[in-house]
């Protein structure tokens, strides 16, 4: 199943379901099934930031499945729509006029039991049976 590596606290955010869209710079034609893999990599400030969720912040393994529903290009219409949906999760990246890249929309998240396993770049393979 395709599989994303993505830093904390940004992955437990995703896996709450508190996050529904993660930034990259390149455009996917993807949709389906995809799995979120806390990285061992993390954003001091944004743990800072977010700490008030009192989130678990796992690293080096899965923590969900999702759908992954589209990718939209990051314009100032989608920079206003993040905004009003979550100012605090989003603001930093909806307010970076230099960023010229896409969400990926993520819907319907579940938590699943931590799988440890190391990460990869880009979208990347694992044998998981949901």
């Amino acid at each position: 199943m395709k599989t994303i590596t993505i830093k904390q606290p940004y992955a437990s955010l995703i896996a709450a379901g508190i996050k529904k869209y993660e930034f990259r710079t390149w455009k996917s034609k993807y949709r389906g099934k995809l799995l979120i893999h806390a990285g061992k990599g993390i954003d001091k400030k944004a743990m800072e930031k977010f700490k008030n969720y009192n989130l678990e912040y796992p690293s080096g393994c899965i923590i969900a499945i999702c759908d992954m529903v589209d990718c939209v290009k990051i314009d100032e219409e989608t920079r206003e729509m993040l905004l009003k949906e979550n100012e605090l999760v989003y603001g930093k990246a909806a307010r970076d006029k230099s960023f010229d890249g896409y969400g990926f929309r993520l819907e319907n998240v579940k938590m699943t039991e931590e799988i440890p396993v190391k990460g990869a770049l880009s979208f990347w393979e694992y044998d998981y049976k949901e």
